[in-house]
């Protein structure tokens, strides 16, 4: 679809200020580094630093810890839970501006580039749209086969959870009602529980889309050419920068940037360009995920 070419966006006139301090830390750091990077130098560097998947590594060594403390284990489970729902209401107030922010982004970009880079948005969410769309019926579909359940009530009974995560653009806010309505089909409550969390982490396949066609799309705005073998750098490394993006609105935003700062091909300051629309494909993004692990917890627990 090419939703990009003809933009003819000049990377080097694009102020990105607001991204300096990211791609410094990203910048040069090869294969090697990136994967030792993931063990944490300490617990409370993990989260002071916002290294997501530093944190990823230490909570489930921390989460496995604790299951095996059993009951002993309860009260801590139950004050990070507690903690958990303090954060989940701190971004809620915080989403709450999100669309006046996204209004001025997308005010900046049509009175810099005009009214036809409205067009190449159109066409950039629109592609967007489409690869979900032929995930979810092609291979979700033959998931749910494969699992015996039928994928139209599946979504049918799940809709209203649907439309809260296109308003939130987050799926931390059903997660509860998730979980709920899958032990009330019967799924067991161990498997809920590990399957839905876990996957909210590992299995990020709409954010996945969207950071590929994203980082495209900026390489065609910006007119960067791009090989085979560029292509499939940028692939990899969203497997990467794609974990841990779950429950905060636009955080498959952040991860874009740091695939694009990892990977050294597409300039970084043309994220710029996709702050306007970012709420919209981020919000499709996040219900591909949700929509497949709930079905992997469907698969697994009702019997």
């Amino acid at each position: 679809m090419k939703p990009g070419v003809g933009m003819n966006v000049d990377a080097g006139a694009i102020d990105a200020k607001s991204f300096a301090g990211y791609t410094a830390a990203a910048q040069g750091q090869r294969a090697v580094n990136f994967l030792m990077n993931i063990i944490p130098s300490s617990v409370g560097g993990a989260f002071v630093d916002g290294n997501m998947l530093q944190i990823i590594l230490f909570s489930v060594l921390f989460g496995l810890a604790l299951a095996q403390l059993s009951d002993r284990g309860r009260p801590i489970v139950e004050v990070i839970d507690s903690v958990l729902q303090g954060l989940f209401g701190t971004v809620r107030f915080i989403m709450y501006l999100a669309p006046l922010a996204a209004l001025g982004a997308m005010a900046f970009t049509v009175g810099k580039y005009g009214f036809g880079s409205l067009g190449a948005f159109g066409k950039l969410l629109g592609a967007i749209y489409l690869a979900s769309a032929l995930f979810i019926v092609v291979v979700l579909g033959i998931i749910a086969r494969l699992a015996r359940v039928s994928l139209w009530q599946f979504l049918k009974y799940f809709k209203d959870e649907i439309m809260i995560t296109f308003a939130t653009a987050s799926t931390e806010a059903v997660l509860p009602r998730m979980m709920a309505k899958l032990e009330r089909l019967g799924c067991a409550k161990p498997v809920v529980g590990m399957v839905l969390p876990a996957g909210y982490t590992f299995n990020a396949d709409g954010t996945s889309i969207y950071l590929t066609m994203g980082a495209i799309f900026i390489a065609q705005a910006t007119n960067t050419p791009l090989s085979w073998h560029d292509q499939l750098l940028v692939l990899a490394v969203c497997l990467f920068t794609s974990k841990g993006s779950a429950g905060v609105a636009g955080a498959g935003f952040i991860a874009l940037a740091a695939t694009l700062a990892a990977t050294n091909r597409i300039p970084v300051a043309g994220l710029v360009l996709l702050v306007g629309i970012d709420r919209f494909v981020n919000s499709e993004s996040d219900r591909q995920r949700h929509r497949h692990h709930r079905r992997g917890a469907l698969g697994k627990g009702i019997r």
